[in-house]
Formats: C-alpha cells, sequence, structure tokens
C-alpha cells in the first residue's frame, strides 16, 4: 500500500486480467484547499465501487485502486486536458495544455465545477499546483497500470483490463434516439463503453453485455459512455491489448442524496463476482485456445 493507489495482487492461478477503479479514492490530500461543501464533493466519487470489485485476486486477476479522489486530479483525464479558467495566471508547465470540452464543462484533468455552477475551489490554482498532482497522484497511477498491463502482456501474450466505474442515475439515460422508445429512454443499469469499438475485440464485450443481461440488468453500449484517458491510452486490440470500461448506476447500490448503501448493495456485490468469474473464465478459455494451436 502506498499513498497513491492499493494494487492487490491476484491469488493463483495467475491470469493476466486487470480491474482498476479510478475514481473510488477517498483520501482527501491536506493541499487540496476545496472551497465547496464536502458532502457535495464526496459526491463526484464512484463510492463503493473498489468494494464492489474487491473479490477479483480471489479469481485471479489484479486490483488496482487508488486513494486519491478525482475531484482532486481525474486519472481519466489527459494530462494536458488543463482549464484555463482554473489557473493564476499563464500556464508555465513543461508541456503545453490542450482544454478539451470536459475542461470547457469544469470537468477536465482538475475539477473546476463539483456541479453545475458549483466551484470546487474559491482561488486559482498555480501551474506549480498542478504540476505537483500529476507527479504525486496522476503519473504514479498511470505507470501502475501500465505495468501491470505491461508485464500480463509479456508473460501470456494477451491482456484484458477493464476500467471500473459508477454513473448518476441523471447521467446514465441513453443519448441515442430509438425507434422502439417512446419520450426519454430509461437510464440503464451499466455502460460498457469501448472507445466505439476500438478498445477491446467483441467477444469480450459482447460475453460481460450478456452475463449482466442473464441476471437481469438493462446494459448500453458506448451509450452514454464510450470510455476516456485511461482505456484510450493502454489499450491496443490489434497487440491483444483489450480495455473496456463498466459503468454502474448508483442508483442500484447506494442512495445518491446520502451516500449510504441501500438494501441491494449486496446483491449486486454478489452478481459482480459472478461476472468476474466469468471474465476469468473468458480469459482461462481464451489462453487454452492459444495454447493449443502453437
Amino acid at each position: 500500500m502506498n499513498d497513491v493507489y492499493t494494487l492487490t495482487h491476484p491469488e493463483t492461478p495467475t491470469l493476466p486480467l486487470i480491474f482498476d477503479s479510478p475514481h473510488s479514492g477517498t483520501r482527501y490530500p491536506p493541499d487540496f484547499g476545496y472551497a465547496c461543501d464536502f458532502h457535495t464533493l464526496e459526491s463526484a466519487e464512484d463510492k463503493y465501487v473498489d468494494d464492489l470489485f474487491a473479490s477479483a485476486p480471489a479469481f485471479g486477476a489484479a486490483l488496482l485502486c487508488a486513494h486519491f479522489p478525482r475531484s482532486y486530479i481525474d486519472p481519466n483525464r489527459s494530462a494536458d486536458d488543463i482549464d484555463p479558467a482554473l489557473l493564476a495566471g499563464l500556464w508555465d508547465g513543461v508541456f503545453p495544455i490542450a482544454p478539451s470540452p470536459r475542461s470547457d464543462a469544469g470537468i477536465g484533468l482538475i475539477r473546476r465545477l463539483v456541479r453545475p455552477g458549483i466551484p470546487v475551489y474559491d482561488r486559482p490554482l498555480t501551474s506549480a499546483e498542478i504540476t505537483a498532482r500529476i507527479e504525486r497522484y496522476y503519473t504514479p497511477y498511470h505507470e501502475a497500470l501500465e505495468t501491470l498491463i505491461t508485464e500480463a502482456h509479456y508473460n501470456f501474450g494477451q491482456v484484458w483490463h477493464v476500467n471500473c466505474h459508477s454513473m448518476p442515475e441523471s447521467t446514465a439515460h441513453p443519448r441515442r434516439p430509438s425507434l422502439l422508445r417512446g419520450g426519454t429512454p430509461p437510464a440503464s443499469d451499466f455502460v460498457l463503453g469501448t472507445l466505439d469499438g476500438m478498445s477491446c475485440a467483441p467477444d469480450f464485450m459482447h460475453m460481460i453485455r450478456d452475463s449482466l443481461k442473464r441476471m437481469g440488468y438493462t446494459v448500453t453500449i458506448n451509450d452514454p459512455f464510450r470510455g476516456a484517458e485511461l482505456i484510450e491510452r493502454h489499450a491496443c486490440p490489434s497487440r491483444g491489448i483489450h480495455s473496456l470500461q463498466i459503468e454502474i448506476n448508483k442508483a442500484l447500490y447506494m442512495d445518491e442524496t446520502t451516500q449510504e448503501k441501500n438494501k441491494n448493495y449486496s446483491g449486486l456485490k454478489s452478481n459482480i463476482e459472478k461476472l468476474i468469474e466469468e471474465c476469468a473464465a473468458f480469459v482461462q478459455e481464451r489462453l487454452t485456445t492459444a495454447l493449443a494451436a502453437d
């Protein structure tokens, strides 16, 4: 354990299967200096996601979980996605900034807004502050994940990575229109993001989708979330490196107002454990098939 993340290594037999939870961190660094209400800030966390996937090592998978909160610095953003509206003067870091629409919306690498209209800070941030957060938290997290993926790929020739998140129910409604739906489509229970098919082979996504559907959940693909930095940076399906982002509707397992677990929590956790077991079986089957073909 360290101040940045917890890495739980897989129990034997080890598989090239990796789960990471980058947004479930609850250790707020003393230099954060936020000015908003803490309960509101806390709602930005992917609360309990690290616990929901805690059984992964028992099935041969590695589990990486961030300790720091995403509102402090977000490892699922590009390092140069820095919001000029946050800065005290001009950026003078070692690389140029490249704000994305996420920064324009106040949810870039460093959050400007905890919710629409509610700023995180009552002060600007210096380039030195932001650079320190990148060096102390962001970079070590990415390096840890990259090491896990690189070592698994070296040892097995293939690797499967599941990037784990949760989403507020209000954001879980698909955006694409459907002739089969009338009015606003209902919120999805799970959203699987594959960068519109670019981050993993279809069979991995189909297996996870079908597993969740058999459990009775509604699942959408790349709608409304298609994945972001953590799968975009590390995935390379042509080399056998498959990454998929999974988003869980918070309303399935918690009261979004009080942020407490609800009565369905244990049932969902049990189903997530079944999903992890099926992921492990999928990976083992692919390894066995590849070995037989050699």
